[in-house]
């Protein structure tokens, strides 16, 4: 199942995504409900593998600079917006001092999602230009059929892209977390076992 756009009577509410059925995943975007199939094995794996390559430095400040709340899958209230959500998300803890009881309500100083063939357009169409409104100052976008990550930094409301990354390229700074350098070729790796 790829992403659609579901009608609902009026603007879109969480009693809509309430209401969608098991394996149905909701996001709630500029007043209009989308879903799409819960993901699979791939895309989830690699998710969990980037989120732990980022946690001990970014999060935990073990070894690394700390400084951050980083999500898999959080759901956000901000900018308007019921519900959306980010596959990986961070906020510089400067600006969120510490982690919501509930749901974020505040937008993400970076956000990470994983293309797939039933979310790639959805990711590019319809949340890649949502992001730049709510003024999320970095996107990475990981795509899994070229094993690439598109690092973007919104730049007077536009993203300007800092830089391709491929499978080939074992270690990289990038921002916003430029700090330490993040093995990535070893995150392909790991994924490969799974294919």
């Amino acid at each position: 199942m790829a992403y659609g756009k579901r009608e609902t009577e009026g603007v879109a509410t969480l009693a809509d995504i309430e209401a969608l059925p098991e394996g149905v995943v909701g996001e709630i975007i500029d007043g209009a409900l989308y879903t799409h199939a819960r993901l699979g094995g791939g895309h989830v794996y690699f998710g969990l593998r980037l989120f732990g390559e980022l946690d001990g430095p970014f999060q935990l400040g073990n070894p690394g600079p700390g400084g951050w709340w980083l999500m898999v899958e959080p759901g956000v209230q901000a900018g308007g917006s019921p519900e959306f959500i980010p596959d990986l998300a961070g906020w510089r803890r400067e600006r969120v001092a510490r982690l919501p009881e509930r749901q974020w309500t505040t937008e993400p100083d970076w956000v990470c999602e994983i293309l797939s063939p039933s979310t790639r357009a959805y990711d590019l169409r319809i949340k890649r230009p949502f992001y730049a409104r709510l003024g999320i100052k970095h996107l990475w976008l990981i795509d899994l059929d070229s094993r690439t990550l598109t690092v973007s930094e919104l730049r007077e409301g536009q993203w300007a892209e800092l830089g391709v990354y491929t499978e080939h390229d074992a270690l990289i700074r990038v921002p916003p977390f430029e700090d330490l350098e993040l093995r990535w070729g070893w995150l392909w790796r790991a994924l490969q076992r799974t294919d």
